[in-house]
């Protein structure tokens, strides 16, 4: 069973550190509306494709927009932190009760 325990605890560091780099995109994103980056860049187009997808889920079934300010980046970095805690923790408890 230490097999299925070690498979479930580096599965679990995986999720933590694709959940991290995600928040991470979104704060960028965030930070990048308050200046007028260039929208050619490659690396702004990377970080507005990998994020828009959740970004217009929210949107879409919330509407967060208070005096010209998207709160939207906010809900998703909330429900990636939920996530991060709720899977992440899950697996490593379930993993620490296989050894």
């Amino acid at each position: 069973m230490f097999i299925v325990s070690n498979f479930l605890s580096a599965f679990a560091q995986v999720i933590h550190i694709i959940l991290n780099m995600l928040m991470w995109l979104i704060a960028i994103r965030a930070a990048l509306s308050w200046v007028s980056p260039d929208p050619y860049n490659p690396i702004v187009r990377f970080i507005h494709n990998v994020t828009e997808p959740m970004l217009y889920q929210v949107r879409k079934r919330l509407p967060l927009q208070y005096g010209g300010i998207d709160l939207s980046p906010i809900i998703v970095i909330l429900v990636i932190v939920f996530s991060d805690q709720f899977i992440v923790n899950s697996l490593q408890m379930l993993a620490l009760r296989l050894r």
